[in-house]
């Protein structure tokens, strides 16, 4: 009887350790059997973070909440300052896409003018901007800029995407905004649309940085 007893308790406890590894089936090209994490989605541009999706135009703006005052902090590339990842780290419009290129971005008659804010939103919030970066400059010399521009399909109002930018170095006070940003800008929205770089290639470069945007996508 003891031995039928022992004979029994094994076979009963063989089917409940094969039961057991049935329901969680190890992963044979994981070490240990552990099970592999989940691949990380890319972004706009494929290979870097993603970029946050914006509302788009609207008929009307509103004035958009900005950091906390301070909490912004420039950074400096060959002495060119780039905006604060953390609190700018771009932000793109639901209305631009790979697909609508030729009657958004790229189409005759330009297509800024018709999405931009007006400048009674973004004066108030370049000036709230301003604070959460701790800038004291001349306002006028410092431009609201667009990190992902509107002519790259960036969000024409999303606080993301929007950063009081100070002028390059050397630039004389009081002459105004005139910076090196901006022929960045125009010399990538003509690479999208002659089919040299696509939209989403265009949109992380410069949002990682505008400095190096050129070099990194081969049009320098």
């Amino acid at each position: 009887m003891p031995s039928t007893l022992r004979a029994v308790s094994t076979v009963v406890l063989s089917c409940l350790l094969l039961a057991g590894c049935e329901s969680a089936p190890l992963d044979s090209s994981s070490p240990s059997g552990s099970v592999s994490p989940p691949a990380a989605s890319s972004g706009a541009g494929g290979a870097g973070r993603a970029i946050a999706v914006g509302a788009g135009p609207q008929k009307k703006y509103t004035v958009q909440q900005q950091p906390a005052a301070g909490t912004c902090h420039y950074r400096y590339e060959k002495r060119e300052p780039l905006e604060d990842p953390a609190c700018t780290p771009g932000a793109v419009s639901p209305a631009v896409t790979q697909a609508n290129l030729a009657s958004t971005i790229c189409r005759k008659g330009g297509y800024t003018s018709g999405v931009r804010p007006s400048t009674y939103v973004t004066a108030k919030e370049k000036k709230l901007n301003a604070a959460s970066y701790g800038f004291t400059g001349s306002m006028g010399d410092a431009e609201y800029d667009h990190l992902i521009s509107l002519q790259l399909g960036g969000d024409p109002n999303d606080a993301r995407n929007l950063w009081v930018e100070p002028a390059d170095p050397g630039h004389r006070k009081g002459s105004g905004v005139n910076n090196l940003k901006d022929p960045v800008e125009t010399k990538l929205h003509t690479a999208v649309c002659s089919g040299k770089v696509t939209l989403a290639a265009a949109q992380q470069a410069i949002a990682t940085d505008w400095t190096t945007a050129l070099s990194t996508l081969g049009l320098s």
